[in-house]
């Protein structure tokens, strides 16, 4: 087995030990719910950071994360890497020339992320073609449609409720990497009036296998294609690097990017960066992290 194919197997596993020892972060204040119940979706723990000196008499712009157990502190990932979330948060509250903001951390549950984390839409006119069925891909069992409608419809009013935040969708944002790259862009274009902008990391478009065709990518584009809101309105970020998995993906990203010029995107509202020598973990995408935070909340 080669060492890419390993690492490919372990980035799907992308959390493999169902955390809950207790998270500790370097800046600000950490809001755990143990267990956030649903109706769409099984329960997990979400996690809210808020920075240094939250106060409720000012307002604040939401940030919406997947795979929240990656995201703040590596004593508790499976692989002693985190995102260093709450440090750049900290720093980019304290800018005059950025939106105040919280973070809501949403943890993944291992055994169901792909399945939560797959744009489930993508597939509706695939599955009478011969080909989707080789992949071995049980539609029935996405869960991706039901996964957003926990975040719009349950979690989001319990933050609004709960938090001094700002509620429509110019304060509203959502934020992830590799698949949650996908399910942050899916969460946009099916809920054009919630989210105001996007960053999708390092994101998967191969779907899921890297090296096998790319049905499921043509899928994924094919339903962009058709889903992109008002290019004047929504903030689209991406990036990509070109190690371990990301080496798949400057020519999907490119096809991507030629999608949104005919679309009508450009700057300031969408950016897609290039990070030669970045790989496919948490260490690269904390190390760009302020990258996507000074674009979707700058004010």
């Amino acid at each position: 087995m080669s060492n890419l194919f390993k690492f490919v197997c372990i980035s799907f596993l992308l959390s493999l030990t169902k955390v809950s020892l207790s998270m500790e972060v370097s800046s600000g204040s950490l809001v755990t719910i143990n267990h956030f119940k649903s109706a769409f979706v099984p329960s997990r723990p979400v996690h809210i950071w808020l920075p240094e000196g939250y106060s409720t008499s000012e307002t604040y712009s939401v940030l919406y994360m997947h795979d929240g157990q990656m995201l703040f502190d590596s004593a508790v990932t499976w692989n002693k890497q985190d995102w260093g979330a709450d440090e750049a948060a900290a720093v980019l509250n304290r800018s005059q020339n950025m939106k105040k903001f919280i973070i809501v951390a949403i943890e993944n549950i291992s055994e169901i992320r792909w399945q939560e984390y797959f744009p489930q839409k993508t597939l509706k006119d695939f599955q009478s073609k011969p080909a989707f069925t080789k992949l071995g891909i049980d539609i029935n069992s996405l869960t991706s449609d039901n996964y957003l409608k926990f975040l719009v419809t349950e979690l989001k009013p319990y933050v609004d409720k709960n938090y001094s935040v700002a509620t429509d969708r110019a304060n509203t944002f959502i934020a992830g990497s590799s698949m949650g790259g996908l399910i942050s862009l899916y969460a946009l274009l099916e809920y054009p009036h919630i989210f105001g902008g996007a960053a999708c990391l390092s994101t998967h478009w191969p779907g899921r296998n890297p090296t096998s065709d790319y049905l499921l990518t043509d899928a994924i584009l094919d339903y962009v294609t058709s889903n992109l809101p008002s290019p004047q309105v929504h903030k689209l970020y991406f990036d990509y690097g070109d190690q371990t998995l990301d080496a798949y993906y400057p020519p999907l990203q490119q096809k991507v990017d030629e999608i949104l010029k005919k679309a009508g995107y450009q700057r300031p509202l969408w950016t897609t960066k290039f990070f030669p020598g970045h790989a496919h973990d948490e260490n690269a995408w904390k190390s760009r992290f302020d990258q996507p935070l000074m674009f979707l909340l700058a004010k």
